[in-house]
């Protein structure tokens, strides 16, 4: 089966008075029918103007780079007018964003603004027939009392609230790929829950592709089925969400883990954080970038950048220690994993 959307050697710069900053330098992956993909990582990491690569939603100052290629169901991408780009977006791929109160118009109630976006790309359907599908939608996200909220505006919801009226609007044409760029990082733990919750009952019934892009862990491990690691502009690592958790192969990914609390874990234990800042993409290191911070990087690493090594079925990580020839010391924590 043809995955739903294939990236391949993306590259996004941002032209600056400062220089060009390499936000993005050679990204692959695919998203399958029906998956829901997390893509994790610190910020500056290039997780969000990939996403943002993917319908041309970027700045004037951004290039995506010759060699780049974006395949949403079979169809290229980066070749395609504004127009083009204007019928797909919306329709086939829809976004929801991290602040729902700078994306939603403050003068128009909420009920319109999601007819709106039906009727962009359905201009035959009558005011009735909007009024109907937006207060279904409302039902379906579980706004209560749909037909009052219907006139309400943005100020009058709360965040989770104005974060669901985000989520009918992209559900509005049944897109075949919806992609949520932090979209819970501003809500408390109950409401998020309840938003994370909302996504897979509409992955399982729409079997809508997602991809959720977050900088927690935490939210990964409850949502998707798999997960791509990005570090200064680069996937570092990729795999099923139980393998990433059970056998995480980069000492990034190792990093991120270690950072994250536990419930069950001892209160007296402190987290372990990440020493270091990441690399400046005006001039991103030419070897692996998260060696200047990593405890097990070896001269090579700061020199070269490593080729992925696959270390289970669909499991790779770009990292030297995996490399068969890889040097195993006592402080490798990777030794028994070398040779696969």
């Amino acid at each position: 089966m043809q995955p739903v959307l294939e990236i391949e050697n993306l590259r996004t710069s941002f032209m600056t008075s400062s220089g060009e900053v390499q936000a993005v330098r050679g990204v692959s992956f695919s998203v399958d029918k029906g998956e829901i993909l997390g893509i994790v990582g610190e910020s500056g990491s290039g997780k969000s103007v990939t996403s943002m690569s993917v319908l041309r939603l970027l700045a004037d100052t951004a290039v995506i780079k010759e060699g780049s290629s974006i395949r949403f169901e079979g169809q290229e991408m980066t070749s395609l007018t504004k127009k083009q780009l204007r019928a797909i977006r919306g329709e086939k791929i829809a976004m929801i964003f991290q602040d729902p109160m700078s994306s939603l118009n403050p003068l128009i109630p909420v009920g319109k603004q999601v007819e709106e976006m039906i009727r962009e790309h359905h201009p035959e359907k009558g005011k009735e027939e909007l009024k109907r599908a937006a207060l279904e939608l409302f039902e379906k996200v579980r706004i209560p009392e749909p037909e009052r909220r219907y006139k309400s505006y943005p100020h009058e919801f709360s965040g989770g609230m104005r974060q669901r009226v985000m989520i009918a609007m992209a559900l509005a044409n049944k897109p075949d790929l919806l992609i949520a760029d932090e979209p819970t990082t501003a809500l408390d733990v109950t409401i998020q829950d309840q938003i994370l919750h909302q996504l897979r009952e509409l992955d399982k019934e729409y079997g809508t592709s997602i991809i959720f892009i977050t900088h927690d862990l935490g939210v990964v491990a409850e949502l998707c089925d798999r997960v791509v690691v990005m570090y200064g502009g680069l996937v570092m690592e990729e795999a099923m969400i139980d393998d990433l958790f059970d056998h995480p192969a980069h000492p990034y990914t190792m990093g991120l883990l270690a950072s994250m609390p536990d419930l069950e874990q001892d209160k007296s234990v402190r987290l372990t954080p990440i020493p270091g800042s990441p690399p400046d993409m005006t001039n991103p290191p030419a070897g692996c970038p998260f060696a200047p911070r990593c405890p097990y990087a070896r001269n090579l690493c700061a020199a070269e950048l490593p080729d992925f090594v696959e270390t289970g079925e669909r499991h790779r990580s770009r990292c030297f220690l995996q490399y068969p020839d890889a040097p195993a010391d006592g402080n490798n924590p990777f030794a028994h994993t070398s040779g696969k």
